[in-house]
Order: C-alpha cells, then sequence, then structure tokens
C-alpha cells in the first residue's frame, strides 16, 4: 500500500462492523482503532499492519473526556503532521430487552451513556481536528468526515427498548445539530441507520431458517461508508438507512 498521507479514527472497533470499517479505510489512510479493551482491537490492527497497511490502536472509554481526549492526543502525535480524515463513532449503546418495569435506572443511564455522552464527547474531541482539515493546504481528496453509526431504535420505539431507544433517538438529534453547524464549515457529518441484524459471530445462530442475505454483512456497510464519505461537497447525505432486502420498516 502506498504511504498515507491522512488518518482517521474508528471508536467503537470489535469484531463485526467497526473491524469492517477500520480495513476498509485503511485502504486510504492510517487508521486509529479505538475500544475499552485491546482484546477488541488487536486483531485488527495486526491484520491491517500485515496487509501493508497502518494501524494503531488505544483503549478508550467513550463515556469519559480525559480518555477519549488522551487517545486523540496521542494520534496526534503519531501521526504528527497529518490531517484528519475521518472520525467515525461505531459505538453500539447497551442493548437491554425487557419489560419496562423490570429495567433498571442503571440501565437507562448505560444506554444515554454509550449512545449520548459518548457521541458528545467523541464528537467534540474530533471536531477541532476536522475543522483543521477542511481549512488544510493542499486539500484532502475528500471532505473530512464525522460519522455515527445509529440503529432502528432512532427512528421507532419498541416494547422492552426503553432503555436503549431513547439514547439512540438523542444521538440522532445530537448528529442533525452538528450537520446543520459544522456542514458550512466543510465536515461532513453523518449519521447511518442500521436497520436489521449484522452478521456477527454473536448473531450467527440468528434468522438461520430465513432466506439468504436475511443479515447484514459488515463489509458491506463499511463500503457504504467508504462511499458516503467519498461524497463530493454539492451531494452531501446527512441521514442513510442500511437494511437488508427482506427486513420490514
Amino acid at each position: 500500500m502506498a504511504t498515507k498521507q491522512a488518518f482517521a479514527v474508528i471508536a467503537g472497533v470489535g469484531p463485526g462492523t467497526g473491524a469492517a470499517i477500520a480495513k476498509k479505510f485503511a485502504s486510504l489512510y492510517s487508521v486509529v482503532l479505538l475500544a475499552r479493551s485491546p482484546a477488541s482491537y488487536e486483531a485488527t490492527a495486526k491484520e491491517i499492519n500485515e496487509a501493508g497497511g497502518t494501524a494503531v490502536g488505544f483503549s478508550a472509554d467513550v463515556q469519559d473526556e480525559a480518555s477519549v481526549k488522551n487517545a486523540f492526543d496521542e494520534a496526534a502525535k503519531k501521526f504528527a503532521g497529518q490531517p484528519l480524515a475521518a472520525a467515525i463513532y461505531n459505538v453500539g449503546g447497551v442493548f437491554v430487552r425487557k419489560p419496562f418495569l423490570e429495567q433498571s435506572v442503571d440501565d437507562f443511564k448505560l444506554g444515554y451513556q454509550t449512545s449520548v455522552l459518548g457521541a458528545f464527547i467523541f464528537a467534540q474531541t474530533a471536531l477541532p481536528h476536522l475543522l483543521k482539515s477542511a481549512k488544510s493546504s493542499p486539500a484532502l481528496e475528500y471532505p473530512p468526515s464525522l460519522f455515527f453509526t445509529g440503529a432502528t431504535g432512532a427512528l421507532k420505539g419498541s416494547p422492552y427498548l426503553q432503555s436503549f431507544s431513547p439514547g439512540k433517538f438523542a444521538q440522532r438529534s445530537l448528529t442533525q445539530s452538528l450537520a446543520k453547524e459544522f456542514g458550512p464549515e466543510g465536515v461532513h457529518v453523518s449519521h447511518l441507520v442500521v436497520d436489521g441484524i449484522i452478521d456477527t459471530p454473536k448473531t450467527k445462530g440468528w434468522l438461520k431458517d430465513g432466506p439468504e442475505g436475511n443479515k447484514i454483512e459488515p463489509d458491506a456497510i463499511a463500503e457504504t461508508y467508504l462511499a458516503l464519505h467519498k461524497q463530493p461537497k454539492t451531494t452531501w447525505t446527512w441521514e442513510l438507512d442500511i437494511r437488508p432486502y427482506v427486513e420490514k420498516w
């Protein structure tokens, strides 16, 4: 691979969508992988580096402002002089599914903290770097991007998901506000609604009796993120939904 002249940061790198996004963006940039545990990103970083790309991982808790800022500071030192091309918040949130009267305040707090507080901290930390990239000379090949992975719960509430959906609703509102403020500054902010079950090791046994292609492939999700990143300023998309062809909506 050619030497990369910019870097991307992906928060929430695990064995599914996060890893796929990291590998896809590694075709264009050096990539920084963030997760709470090194076990979540080590295999992906190793795979990218062995393939000729450049990947580094940092442990970060998205609910902790100091932790996120420290990870970005370390990334900026590692890739000194290189602009930040993309920052992707792929932290799924805590998915608790049980009757509302059995849900706890802690369940609700966890859903809120990962989907909203974490997204707020990540955006506030990434945007100064992205704004600088938007004004860099020479300009990046593609406009700097700030993307957020959403879910079905961002668009509609469902029984038993009262501690999950409110956070996703709020995250969607946050991204829309950011898009309206920072789009005119040259930063492409987008919210991607992943509406369906993602095909990961955890979900291998799910929907086994359904039609072929009834789960979303992480690599296909990553392709969509990369295509979105490559959009010119004249055709930016704020929100995009991704679902299998058989998914009801």
